[in-house]
């Protein structure tokens, strides 16, 4: 018997600042750039379930987040606590959380800094992987202060699903059974992989529940969505054979900045490019990795449109010099009328190596 459970921090970042701070305690924490007054160019990293309540979610943009939490303001409610980032306590707690769920799991996938599959199947019961799940949920509450929610299911599909059906601090089991019947009444889009895009084409084809989109066959998934249709016939099924794969392996590493202010200047836009590739490259080297093959940048321009352009070595490197050179050459035709005819102002830049070896 094949049993799955998937973890995951409940509001992480925030609740870790909210249990640092007594005076943030019961009150809407916000953890991510920096709103200047609404005027901030980031987004929300994470928000605490309180904060929630006024509509502030994780990847909104902070400007929104603000108004969100000013409009709460005048209606009387507490106003939020914004926060920046502070990856390395995060990630010291993580490694923490982690450590205490694999030992009473030994099989167990890092997926995120927040959450983590495990594979129960040695339990051999639903009963006795709740059991432990309980276990672990007691723990991490006891020696972190935190919570963390728990799904259970034959397969890591479901199991994640599973998980936040009921957060904060939930535990869910759905058995082999129960997977078609659970997953027929839930929105397309909470299948993983679902984004805005797939939801609006499914909804003009009248699909808008799980249930409705199994009425159509494999080729009809196929014809609307390529490669992906065939799997979203799987998934409306509850299928997924995907194994906890021990070692989390990074696919790829970046970094990325919003400017306070749109810029169309060249040797800002660039020194700003160059410092984001070392610190990539920092990162890099301190994961462990021998080699990157391709490089990747991020343009985000005034209007919002995005815009990425690659390129991958005819064989891997490590050379902080190669990655500059190439950064810079990649850069260069969104200063000009190559890429950007118009002459619009950069919003945003990244960078990211990919094909870590």
């Amino acid at each position: 018997m094949r049993i799955i459970a998937h973890f995951d921090m409940d509001a992480f970042f925030a609740s870790i600042e909210e249990r640092d701070n007594e005076r943030f305690r019961g009150m809407p924490v916000v953890v991510g750039a920096d709103p200047r007054g609404g005027n901030g160019r980031g987004v929300v990293s994470t928000a605490n379930y309180r904060a929630r309540e006024y509509g502030i979610h994780s990847a909104q943009p902070i400007s929104i987040a603000w108004r969100l939490s000013d409009a709460a303001k005048r209606q009387g409610k507490p106003a939020a606590i914004f926060m920046g980032v502070n990856m390395e306590k995060y990630s010291t707690v993580s490694e923490r959380v982690m450590a205490t769920i694999q030992k009473h799991i030994p099989m167990i996938e890092e997926a995120g800094i927040d959450e983590a599959y495990g594979d129960l199947s040695f339990a051999d019961s639903y009963a006795k992987a709740e059991a432990i799940c309980k276990k672990i949920k007691t723990e991490i509450k006891k020696e972190e202060k935190l919570t963390i929610s728990v799904g259970i299911a034959p397969n890591k599909f479901i199991a994640k699903i599973a998980s936040g059906i009921k957060k904060p601090d939930g535990l869910a089991v759905i058995k082999e059974n129960e997977v078609e019947e659970f997953l027929a009444p839930l929105s397309v889009r909470q299948i993983p992989g679902v984004g805005p895009k797939t939801e609006i084409l499914l909804q003009r084809k009248r699909i808008k529940l799980v249930k409705d989109l199994k009425k159509f066959s494999r080729e009809e998934l196929i014809e609307w969505l390529g490669k992906w249709g065939s799997d979203l016939y799987d998934k409306a099924r509850g299928r997924d054979d995907s194994p906890v794969v021990e070692e989390y392996i990074p696919k790829s590493v970046g970094e990325e900045e919003t400017f306070l202010e749109d810029s169309k200047d060249p040797g800002f836009v660039s020194e700003r490019l160059l410092a984001l590739g070392q610190e990539a490259f920092r990162r890099f080297k301190k994961s462990g990795f021998k080699s990157f093959n391709t490089i990747t940048i991020k343009v985000r321009f005034s209007d919002f449109e995005t815009k990425t352009h690659s390129s991958t070595f005819s064989k891997p490197t490590a050379a902080l010099s190669a990655l500059r050179f190439e950064i810079l050459r990649l850069l260069l035709p969104f200063l000009d009328k190559r890429k950007n005819p118009r002459g619009k102002a950069i919003r945003l830049i990244g960078v990211r190596l990919e094909k870590l070896s």
